[in-house]
């Protein structure tokens, strides 16, 4: 069941018509530091009111977008509930041949909607490798991301962007191909990218962005913040370079009780950015 909501900006379509269909999952039964997260698709909707509609660098203009905002998922109680609405919530999307975006919650709520595709690669902007096989017991933990989207996909189809922190179990078993924020800072970005690229053998990509990949002078608003991490304008450029392989999106980890605005706003204004991309190149055909 979809409930109501906050509205995002430009989001005036209906569901029949639409492109572009955005999805809030309010939920952070999972988090081991901070909550809160389950706050964030509406912090991120009210947002978006701060900007422009027109984003002159791609000279488009989001109001000529259809788009359509479903509203949140039910607020559930465990995480077996939050995946089954949630999956059910994104294939209904996906099989209507339309662009699924999910707004967290915490990053859990990207599995769902990973399993809702076949034959994709899972590229996830994030702090943190996110491969146990389970953590605090429970095996849908939003430390267990990536292991599960490896169960759907496949381990080589999978690749995190940006980690700097791996937990000693994790280095104990095999681990996905990843590119830690070092050797970003190293080689820069658009070779680190193209690098990532090269290694993701699916043409279809299913982008995930953690908020927390980005460094929290830029994202502090969120439940685990880790230093040294990617700048906003390197996301961007990450999402301008993946460009038409993208065949859905989230972003997560926003925590409004954490935040003074402006890590709901880069989500948000994340989320423009991705509408653009994806309509310049897939949109118009």
């Amino acid at each position: 069941m979809v409930l109501p909501g906050v509205s995002f900006n430009e989001a005036r379509s209906s569901f029949e018509k639409a492109h572009f269909v955005i999805v809030g999952v309010p939920f952070d039964r999972t988090t081991s530091f901070r909550s809160g997260t389950r706050a964030g698709p509406n912090a991120v909707r009210e947002a978006s009111y701060n900007f422009e509609s027109y984003l002159f660098e791609h000279d488009t203009n989001l109001v000529d977008i259809p788009i359509h905002d479903a509203g949140n998922i039910e607020q559930c109680g465990t995480p077996e509930e939050m995946f089954k609405a949630t999956k059910a919530e994104a294939k209904s999307i996906v099989s209507a041949g339309k662009f699924p975006i999910f707004i967290g919650g915490e990053h859990s709520i990207s599995i769902p909607v990973i399993e809702a595709f076949d034959d994709i690669g899972v590229i996830s902007i994030d702090a943190h490798l996110d491969f146990r096989e389970e953590y605090m017991g429970s095996r849908m933990s939003h430390a267990c991301v990536m292991r599960r989207a490896a169960d759907h996909v496949g381990i080589e189809n999978v690749l995190p962007f940006g980690v700097r922190s791996i937990s000693a179990e994790e280095k104990k078993h095999k681990m996905p191909n990843y590119i830690d924020a070092y050797q970003i800072h190293d080689q820069g970005l658009e070779t680190s990218w193209k690098r990532a690229m090269n290694m993701m053998r699916k043409e279809k990509v299913y982008f995930s962005l953690d908020i927390d990949g980005i460094d929290p002078a830029y994202a502090p608003g969120t439940g685990t913040p880790e230093p040294f991490g990617l700048s906003t304008y390197d996301v961007k450029k990450c999402i301008n370079m993946l460009g038409e392989r993208m065949v859905g999106f989230d972003v997560n980890e926003i925590s409004p009780p954490y935040d003074h605005g402006n890590t709901a706003a880069l989500g948000a204004r994340m989320i423009q950015e991705v509408i653009c991309v994806v309509w310049k190149h897939n949109g118009k055909k």
